[in-house]
C-alpha cells in the first residue's frame, strides 16, 4: 500500500531505542489484538459522572420522545418500475395509503422512509401484496406502478427500553431509525430531504452568486440518551441550483463571459463537473419532460447532425438558437444518447449543489446563515410548532408517541482554565486565561527556537522597499517575542514572477546552499519568508516544492498584510514561526510541577489521528490520513506528523502498522504509530508508558470497525518494537459534526455568556443528553466569535488507563489551552486539531488542476481504488518540526 510516513526496519533500531528490544519480534499474525482476541471490543461503560467546575444551568436542543408500546413493524417496498426520486416515491406511497388504507392496510398508516421500507404500528393484514398504483404524470398522462409490500421484521421496543435503561449494551439502533422514520413522516411533506435535514424556502432562501442559491432547513435525528429517546432538531442550510436556463446558469456560473463564443477546455470541464447528474425539463405549451444531464458534447450544437447523434430536439422542434456555441448537454446512455440544446432546458427545482463553494460564496452563505444564539434557539423553537408532530395521527395515535416541545434542561459545569506558563523574562511567567483567551504583550515564549539562516522571497505586485519593511517588522516580533532571530538575512531578498514559482524556488535554494557552504557549511536554510502573489492557487505548490523537494520551512504570508503591519498579525505568525524552527510557545503549568494526571507520573504519549477525504466530484483522489503525536513528555506541545494516502473514502487508516516480506531480511515491519514511538523514544529518552489517541472524524456508524481495526494496528506496532511490549491504550474519538448546541437559560447574563452571547468555555456535560451507558461527554473549550458555538463530543471507545470523567475531562479542556497559533483556548483537542491541519496540508501536494475524467458522480473502479500513489516524501528536517502549523 502507498503512503509516506511508515519508515521501515527489519528489527528495531537497538542505538536509538537504547536496546528498546533486542529480540526479533514475532511474526504479526501471532501478535495478539488486545487481552481479549474477540473479534469484538465492548465499549467501556461510564464508570461516573464528573464533578469538577462551577455548576450552571443551560439549554440544550434535544427534545424528549415519550415512545408508546406499539412495536414498528417493518416493511419491505419495492416499485416497479424502478423510482430514484425519493418525491416521486413518497407521492406513490401516499396514493396507496389513501386509496388502500380501508380496504386493504387495516386502517395502519403507514411511515416511508421514500427508498425500501416502511414502518406500520402493528401488523398489516398480509405478509406480502402486490398494489397497482396510477398516478398523473406532469405532461398529463398516466403512469402505472406496481408496488410490492413484503413483511420483513418486527421491531421489539422492550430491547429499545432496556438499552435506554442501561440493562443492554447492544444498541437497537434499526427500532430507533423505524421511530425516527414515524417522526420524519409528516416533517418530510413537501420539503426536499438532503440527508437527515429537510430543506423549504419557505424557511428562506437567497443568491449565492454563480447561479446557485442557499436554502434553509433543518436537521432531525432521533438519539438515545440517558434522558430516553431524544429528538435533536437545529438549523440548518445548503446550497442548492436555482431554477433557471441552464444557458443562464452556464453564463453565471463561469462569471457573466460572452456566451456567443464557444467554451474552453478548462470551461467545459468545469461546467461538465457543475451539472453531471443534475435533473433538467423541456418545457412547451404541451410538453415537459425531465432528463438527467450525464455530460457536454465536446463540439458545438451547431455542429452536431442527425448523422452524428441519435437526437437533437432544435431541428425536432425548430427552435432558433441564441447561442450555437454552447456545447450541447448529453442525457439518456452513451449507447442511446439525447443531445439537448442549453438554452432549451431548465434546471429543476429543489436540487442540492455538492461541490466545492468558492470563497465569495462561502462568505456569502456563512453571512446569510449564521445564528446568534437566541436567534437560534427562537429558530428552532418555530420549527418545533411548526411541524406538529402530536398532531399527526400516525405518531400520536398509530404509535402512541408523544413529543415534548420544550428545550431540555441540563445541570452543566464549567471546568477552571489551567495556569500557562511562559518564559521568566517576560512581564509574567504564569498567565490564568479569562473566557478562554489570553494576552501575550510583554510576555516570552517559554522556549524560543534559533533563526540563524533565512532568506526572502516575494512573488506579489509589493516593491522591495515595502517587503523589506514588512519582514523586519515581522522579525522584530519574533525577537521581542523571545525567538533567537538573527536581524540579516543569508542572502539578499528575491523577487519573482508567480508564473516561474518552481524555478524561483530552486535558484533561491541553490543560491542559498552556495552561501552556507562558505559561512556555515553543514547548516541548512532554517527558514523562508514567502509573499505570496495577488493571483490565488499559488500556496499548495509553493508548499509542496519547499516541504518535499527541497527541504526548506517556510512561512507564507499574502500580500494584503504587508501595507498593513497589523501588530496582531504579526503576533500571530510569530507563534507559527517558533514552533516551525522547534520552539514552544507556551506550556500548560501543571506539567512543569508534575501535576498534570494521567501525563505527568509516567512517559506518555498523545496521539492525534484524522483521515480527509476528497471534495465531492474528485472520486478518483486518494483520502489523506495524518498521525500526529507529541515528543516532548511531560510538556505535551510539540506535535510530529506523519502523513499517508489511502483508497478513496477509506476510514480505516490502513497504514498505522504495517509490515512487508524481504528475502534477505525477513518480515519489515513499519508504519505511521511505530515510526512516531520511535520518534519519541529518541525525543525524550523514554519508551512510552501510556497511549492517549484521539481519533477525529468517525461517525457513530463506524465506532466498532474503526476501534477494531486500528486498536490492533497501535498493539501490533507496540509489541514489532519489543516482546510484551503493550503499555495502556485509551482511544477516544473526536466528534465536532453533530448538531447538539448549548443555549443560556437567560440570555445576555453576563455571568454564564461570553461576549458573543454563547455559552461560557469550559462548559462540560455528561448527563441527560449522553450516552445511556458509555463513557462520553460534550465540551465547549472555546469562546465563540459569531454564531452559535458548536460543542465537541469526546467518546471514549476503549480505555485502558481508567480514567475518571474528571480526569479526562480535564486533561481535554487543558490540552485545547496549548494550541500553538493563537491565544485562545480552541474548540477540539489540538492532537486532533495538528491532524487534520496535517492532513490538509498533505492533500494540497497531490491535487493539481482538474482533468475531464474525474467529473461528479463517477465511481472510481476498483483498480483504480487499488491504485493510490503514495504522497511525495517529506523532507526530514521539515517533518521534524510543525511545519503544518
Amino acid at each position: 500500500m502507498s503512503g509516506h510516513g511508515g519508515q521501515t526496519t527489519a528489527t528495531p533500531p537497538v542505538k536509538e531505542l537504547e536496546k528498546l528490544s533486542l529480540v526479533t519480534p514475532p511474526p504479526p499474525l501471532m501478535v495478539p489484538l488486545v487481552p481479549s482476541a474477540a473479534k469484538k471490543l465492548r465499549t467501556p461503560a461510564r464508570g461516573g459522572y464528573g464533578s469538577v467546575g462551577r455548576k450552571v444551568m443551560i439549554k440544550a436542543n434535544h427534545f424528549l420522545v415519550g415512545v408508546g408500546n406499539r412495536d414498528p413493524h417493518q416493511y419491505d417496498v419495492t416499485i416497479a418500475p424502478e423510482v430514484t426520486s425519493k418525491t416521486k416515491s413518497r407521492d406513490i406511497m401516499k396514493f396507496l395509503s389513501d386509496s388502500y388504507g380501508v380496504s386493504h392496510l387495516g386502517s395502519l398508516l403507514l411511515a416511508y422512509d421514500g427508498k425500501k421500507s416502511a414502518f406500520a404500528a402493528g401488523p398489516l393484514p398480509f405478509d406480502s401484496k402486490e398494489f397497482v398504483v396510477k398516478l398523473a404524470e406532469q405532461n398529463g398522462r398516466e403512469r402505472e406502478f406496481k408496488v410490492t409490500i413484503k413483511f420483513a421484521a418486527r421491531k421489539e421496543l422492550n430491547h429499545l427500553r432496556q438499552f435506554l435503561a442501561g440493562r443492554q449494551q447492544d444498541n437497537p439502533q434499526e427500532t430507533i431509525q423505524a421511530l425516527d422514520v414515524v417522526l420524519r413522516e409528516s416533517a418530510s411533506k413537501d420539503r426536499e430531504e438532503v440527508g437527515r435535514s429537510l430543506f423549504h424556502t419557505d424557511f428562506g432562501r437567497g443568491p449565492l452568486g454563480d447561479g446557485i442559491e442557499y436554502w434553509k432547513g433543518f436537521y432531525q435525528s432521533l438519539r438515545p440518551t440517558q434522558m430516553g429517546l431524544s429528538l435533536n432538531i437545529d438549523m440548518s442550510a445548503r446550497a442548492f441550483y436555482e431554477p433557471k436556463l441552464l444557458s443562464e446558469f452556464v453564463g453565471e456560473f463561469l462569471g457573466s463571459r460572452d456566451m456567443s463564443r464557444p467554451l474552453s477546455d478548462q470551461e467545459r470541464i468545469k461546467v461538465k463537473r457543475a451539472l453531471k447528474g443534475v435533473r433538467v425539463e423541456v418545457r412547451r405549451q404541451d410538453y415537459k419532460r425531465r432528463y438527467k444531464v450525464q455530460g457536454l458534447t465536446a463540439q458545438p450544437i451547431s455542429q452536431l447532425t442527425h448523422q452524428n447523434c441519435s437526437s437533437v430536439l432544435p431541428e425536432k422542434y425548430s427552435v432558433q438558437l441564441r447561442f450555437p456555441a454552447l456545447p450541447a448537454i448529453q442525457a439518456g446512455t452513451d449507447a442511446k444518447p439525447t443531445y439537448l440544446p442549453m438554452e432549451i432546458c431548465w434546471v429543476t427545482p429543489g436540487q442540492r449543489y455538492a461541490l466545492k463553494l468558492n470563497e465569495r460564496q462561502v462568505t456569502q452563505f456563512l453571512r446569510a446563515t449564521c445564528q446568534r444564539p437566541k436567534d437560534r434557539e427562537d429558530s428552532i423553537d418555530n420549527t418545533m410548532k411548526k411541524n406538529k408532530y402530536n398532531k399527526d395521527p400516525l405518531v400520536s395515535k398509530d404509535f402512541e408517541m408523544n413529543v415534548t416541545e420544550l428545550l431540555t434542561s441540563i445541570e452543566a459545569r464549567v471546568l477552571p482554565p489551567p495556569p500557562l506558563r511562559y518564559h521568566e523574562s517576560g512581564r509574567t511567567s504564569e498567565v490564568n486565561p479569562s473566557v478562554g483567551q489570553w494576552n501575550m504583550i510583554d510576555l516570552k515564549v517559554i522556549n524560543g527556537g534559533t533563526v540563524n539562516y533565512w532568506a526572502i522571497i516575494n512573488f506579489s505586485r509589493h516593491n522591495d522597499q515595502a517587503v523589506g519593511r514588512f519582514v523586519h517588522g515581522l522579525v522584530s516580533m519574533c525577537q521581542n517575542k523571545g525567538i533567537v532571530f538573527n536581524p540579516q538575512p543569508l542572502i539578499p531578498m528575491r523577487s519573482a514572477m508567480p508564473h516561474n514559482i518552481e524555478k524561483a524556488l530552486v535558484d533561491l535554494q541553490s543560491q542559498a546552499s552556495a552561501q552556507l557552504a562558505r559561512v556555515a557549511p553543514g547548516h541548512p536554510l532554517q527558514m523562508l519568508f514567502v509573499i505570496l502573489p495577488e493571483t490565488k492557487g499559488t500556496y499548495p505548490r509553493i508548499k509542496r516544492v519547499c516541504e518535499t523537494e527541497l527541504g526548506i520551512v517556510s512561512q507564507c504570508c499574502k500580500p494584503q498584510h504587508v501595507m498593513k503591519m497589523s501588530h496582531q498579525y504579526l503576533e500571530n505568525v510569530a507563534l507559527k514561526i517558533n514552533v516551525k524552527v522547534g520552539g514552544r510557545n507556551t506550556v500548560l503549568a501543571a506539567t512543569l510541577n508534575g501535576r498534570l494526571p494521567y501525563v505527568t507520573d509516567r512517559p506518555t504519549i498523545i496521539f492525534g489521528a484524522d483521515v480527509t477525504h476528497p471534495q465531492p466530484g474528485e472520486d478518483s483522489s486518494p483520502s489523506i490520513a495524518a498521525v500526529v503525536a507529541s515528543m516532548d513528555w511531560p510538556q505535551v506541545t510539540k506535535y510530529k506528523a506523519l502523513v499517508s494516502a489511502q483508497p478513496h473514502r477509506q476510514e480505516i487508516i490502513q497504514d498505522l502498522y504495517t509490515t512487508r516480506t524481504d528475502p534477505k531480511r525477513g518480515v519489515i515491519h513499519g508504519g505511521l504509530i511505530r515510526e512516531l514511538l520511535i520518534s519519541f523514544k529518541k525525543a525524550t529518552g523514554h519508551k512510552p508508558h501510556r497511549l492517549i489517541f484521539y481519533r477525529d472524524g468517525v461517525s457513530e456508524g463506524q465506532f466498532s470497525e474503526v476501534l477494531l481495526n486500528e486498536m490492533d494496528k497501535i498493539r501490533k506496532a507496540c509489541i514489532s518494537l519489543e516482546e510484551n511490549y503493550m503499555p495502556p491504550v485509551t482511544f477516544i474519538v473526536v466528534q465536532k459534526r453533530h448538531h447538539t448546541r448549548f443555549f443560556p437559560v437567560i440570555h445576555g447574563d453576563r455571568g454564564s455568556t461570553d461576549r458573543s452571547g454563547n455559552i461560557l468555555p469550559g462548559t462540560v456535560v455528561d448527563t441527560k443528553i449522553c450516552h445511556p451507558s458509555e463513557f462520553d461527554f460534550y465540551l465547549c473549550s472555546h469562546a465563540g466569535i459569531q454564531g452559535t458555538s458548536r460543542p465537541t463530543h469526546y467518546h471514549v471507545l476503549y480505555d485502558e488507563n481508567k480514567f475518571t470523567a474528571d480526569g479526562l475531562q480535564m486533561l481535554t479542556n487543558s490540552l485545547c489551552y496549548t494550541y500553538a497559533r493563537c491565544t485562545r483556548s480552541v474548540s477540539i483537542v489540538p492532537p486532533a486539531y495538528y491532524a487534520h491541519l496535517a492532513a490538509f496540508r498533505a492533500r494540497s501536494y497531490v491535487e493539481g488542476d482538474q482533468s475531464d475524467t474525474s467529473s461528479r458522480g463517477q465511481r472510481a473502479t476498483r483498480d483504480r481504488v487499488a491504485e493510490v500513489r503514495p504522497l511525495p516524501v517529506i523532507h526530514d528536517n521539515v517533518k521534524s518540526v510543525m511545519f503544518y502549523c
